[in-house]
């Protein structure tokens, strides 16, 4: 990567955050409670910049339409913190982000005791190298919660908010409406332009569509709407043309292409009205906008963006795909160009990488100085060897007054088209066959009564390609490739979540250490070899390796290979055919590890709580149902033993009871953190010291272990407060993200494990030598068909440690070997039992309420 030199340095404020109070007693903010003036928003952002601090932290912000999240905001520039804002109301992408950037400061759109946003400080000192020069992160557009950000430093926010205010010409008496989300930088842009000049800002996140919003509008003297074109489709439903609005100085529009003839209608009507429209273009990677269209040229020119913002300008690019003469790609320069793009943490680091930005739109110049967009390089489809356009299909099925989104793949487009009259799904496909010169099999047409967008109002084209015909998708025998919509439906049937999105992750969604093995074999047997933070990335960025390592080849995890080794050592010396002891114990660092990994993730305290008595009922409800079981065909368990009490009432019994002495110590261990974590005071603290209380905990472990406290009759290997320490080694094991913090840990484990298993000394350096794996190496080298073998012992070793005490001596006089097979065996089919009724449970309640009510009850698909 490149390094290009950085502008001359503005100082590390930005002006248009830091100067608040020299606006005075001027409105600021007018939200449905009364108004808020400069100064008094420059006392509350200064306020919160102190609880920030002084040293540079990076910090994630859920954008919303808030009092709170404005301050909060503003506070962060103001005092050189970099912000990574996220959208308010999307908690799957609020997860990912959090996971993949590991943010230094968390805000929480919880009040505190004094009512404001509650601010979680995960550490004192940023564990990141930020750039002097980054000021912001923003997702791109259509890419949310993907780990691909872009970077914008304090002078593009500021020479993008003069460049707007310029050409707008923002007055101090100006009060513009938050129609649009704080996160998308069409939206953020419009509120950084006008604090600039000293203007209002009509705080709210009502829709246009909610008569409330024009109430709200109206009483506040509002001046300037801002739209995508979603917003003027819900503007003609509400009938705004008739709408009396005084105060409205002038109206605009981007996000997308609005259609000329609405650009036409609109620009009319403002005249009539007394208002301007403004059509512009802009991208995040040039901080908002690059090109405006004078309102006066309008009506005369309606499908051109117009000219370059003040400071900016373009130039075309010659492309190959181009079909007519001065075509070429838009290429803009300017000083709100972004930095660069971020993909990981390490990228905070770099400087500038960019200084101009390749838009991918392809346009031409018209003789009267104006660029107009004519297509889209990156959605050209080349289908039975003719290059498509999607955008030109959907102008040219508009021009017959069909509303359409087109995408596809180079198999067939696939039309998503709005209902009108005289106009099904035949009709359409014959038109945009005939007009492309494809056969009416290519074009995938699905009528509509929404087109979908994104939360921007933008196109969704990804679920424009999710409608398309099964027979475009991967086939399910294809082993090595699956679509999006493919994967969703996955994680769906697996994780048991009917609100799974393109956007949701694993840990986000709530997966366990249960489900996680399942999910890992099935993505890799249609994606081939997985990324190590699979578990964490959102489902749309799931793809192929672009180059696979080689024939065969596979990676395993390594907490997957050790829960597989660990439960066969345990059944084979139990058996005994060989003697391999400490597998168990191992098991405990290891559910330490995933308790970490997936329970104690970025989501809020009662989104965690819930999660893990999810995960607890995982553990408990089919111990207690096999021991159910067994007490009417053995006299092995009694009824300490059902209800997971044996240890803690009889904790010196020694005899088949203490068989379950595993489950029972790990559903204590995670009732006791379940109990902690639910205190807020400890959720906080877990929050801004996710390595330090796992280290804190062995410690308090160690007491145990070593009988430093006093706990009579609780010596035993096999008691929840004596094996805590391992538990508690495994979870910091998985915060530790440094070698300093490896090393630690590794330390701590191979001087507290050695005596803890006295003249057992195979069974310790089995322990030791797991958990260092487990610390220093996060997968192994495998292939395909261990990894199959391994994924199935490790996602059934549960279930295989429950039973094989029943199962074995069956037939343990015959043949201990198959006495062994059979005791694993029959546990995978027990724990694939169990998994099958689970899923099957809300099906079960569904049809039986229907059936109590009187009608047929329907399954979930």
């Amino acid at each position: 990567m490149t390094l290009l030199p950085s502008p001359p340095a503005r100082g590390s404020l930005l002006p248009l955050a830091h100067d608040l109070a020299l606006h005075g007693d001027r409105t600021a903010l007018v939200v449905a409670g009364g108004e808020i003036s400069y100064r008094e928003l420059a006392r509350r952002v200064d306020r919160t910049a102190r609880r920030l601090g002084s040293g540079r932290r990076l910090v994630l912000l859920p954008g919303a339409n808030t009092v709170q999240s404005l301050i909060v905001h503003l506070a962060a520039l103001s005092s050189g913190h970099p912000v990574l804002l996220v959208p308010g109301d999307h908690p799957e992408a609020v997860a990912a982000l959090t996971a993949a950037y590991d943010p230094d400061v968390v805000v929480h759109p919880e009040p505190d005791d004094e009512g404001d946003w509650r601010i979680e400080e995960r550490r004192a000192a940023s564990v990141h190298t930020l750039h002097p020069d980054l000021a912001l992160l923003l997702s791109t557009s259509g890419s949310t919660g993907s780990p691909k950000l872009v970077r914008l430093s304090y002078e593009n926010l500021q020479a993008n908010a003069e460049s707007i205010a310029g050409y707008l010409a923002i007055r101090d008496t100006d009060r513009a409406a938050t129609t649009l989300p704080m996160h998308y930088c069409y939206g953020l842009s419009v509120i950084h332009s006008h604090l600039l000049r000293g203007a209002g800002l009509v705080l709210t996140d009502l829709s246009v569509a909610d008569s409330c919003f024009w109430d709200l509008f109206r009483s506040a003297r509002g001046t300037t709407l801002a739209g995508v074109p979603y917003t003027f489709d819900l503007l003609d439903r509400v009938g705004f043309a008739d709408m009396d609005l005084p105060h409205l100085r002038y109206v605009t529009q981007a996000g997308g292409r609005l259609a000329p003839e609405h650009v036409v209608r609109y620009a009319e009507l403002g005249r009539r009205r007394g208002w301007d429209l403004f059509v512009m273009y802009g991208q995040t990677e040039a901080t908002a906008r690059m090109a405006y269209l004078p309102p006066e040229r309008a009506t005369t020119h309606p499908s051109a963006i117009g000219i370059p913002v003040p400071g900016g300008s373009f130039t075309l690019d010659p492309v190959e795909e181009a079909a007519d003469d001065g075509v070429g790609e838009l290429v803009y320069t300017g000083p709100n160009v972004m930095l660069g793009y971020a993909h990981n943490p390490g990228d905070l680091a770099l400087g500038r990488t960019v200084d101009t930005l390749r838009t991918g739109d392809l346009a031409r110049r018209t003789a009267d100085g104006l660029y107009q967009i004519v297509g889209r390089r990156s959605r050209f489809l080349k289908i039975l060897g003719l290059r498509i356009d999607p955008q030109q299909v959907e102008t040219v099925l508009e021009r017959h007054g069909v509303r359409t989104l087109c995408s596809g793949d180079d198999g067939r487009i696939v039309i998503a088209a709005s209902r009108v009259p005289g106009w099904d799904v035949r009709r359409i496909r014959r038109r945009v066959a005939g007009e492309c010169g494809l056969p009416p099999g290519a074009v995938d047409v699905h009528l509509v009564d929404d087109l979908p967008r994104l939360a921007n109002g933008k196109p969704d084209y990804a679920a424009v390609r999710a409608l398309a015909r099964p027979a475009a998708q991967p086939s399910a025998a294809d082993a090595r490739g699956a679509s999006a919509e493919d994967l969703r439906a996955l994680y769906a049937r697996i994780l048991d979540r009917p609100d799974v999105t393109q956007d949701s992750s694993f840990v986000s969604l709530g997966g366990d250490s249960l489900s996680y093995v399942e999910m890992s074999l099935h993505l890799e047997q249609r994606l081939g070899r997985l990324p190590s933070d699979w578990h964490t990335t959102p489902i749309r960025d799931l793809h192929r390796p672009s180059a696979p390592s080689g024939k065969g080849t596979r990676s395993l995890e390594t907490s997957v290979a050790l829960r597989a080794v660990a439960i066969v050592c345990v059944v084979g010396s139990h058996i005994p055919i060989f003697e391999i002891r400490g597998g168990a114990h191992l098991l405990l660092a290891v559910a330490g590890f995933n308790f970490a990994r997936f329970l104690v993730t970025s989501a809020k305290r009662r989104a965690r709580v819930r999660n893990a008595v999810r995960s607890i009922g995982r553990i408990a409800l089919p111990c207690m149902a096999w021991t159910a079981f067994a007490l009417l065909v053995s006299d092995d368990y009694d009824w300490t033993n059902l209800l997971l009490l044996h240890n803690a009432l009889m904790p010196q019994d020694m005899g088949p009871g203490i068989h379950l002495w595993f489950v029972e110590a790990l559903v204590y261990i995670l009732l006791t953190m379940l109990a902690l974590l639910a205190l807020p005071a400890v959720d906080r603290l877990e929050r801004r010291f996710p390595y330090g209380l796992p280290v804190a905990l062995v410690g308090l472990g160690l007491l145990t272990r070593y009988e430093l406290v006093g706990l009579p009759d609780r010596t035993q290997i096999t008691d929840a407060v004596t094996v805590f320490w391992l538990f508690a080694l495994g979870w910091a094991a998985a915060r530790a993200g440094t070698v300093p913090r490896r090393m630690l840990v590794t330390v701590a484990a191979l001087a507290s494990v050695p005596g803890f298993f006295p003249g057992e000394p195979r069974r310790e350096l089995f322990v030791m030598a797991g958990f260092l794996l487990l610390v220093w190496f996060p997968t192994l080298p495998s292939s395909h068909r261990i990894n199959r073998i391994a994924g199935l012992l490790a996602g059934s070793s549960l279930a295989i440690y429950l039973t094989h005490w029943q199962v074995y001596p069956i037939l343990d006089g015959l043949s201990k070997h198959l006495a062994f097979a059979t005791a694993l065996g029959f546990g995978i089919v027990y724990a694939s039992t169990v998994t099958w009724l689970l899923r099957r449970l809300p099906d079960i309640r569904t049809t039986g309420t229907a059936r109590r009510r009187g009608r047929p009850g329907s399954a979930r698909p």
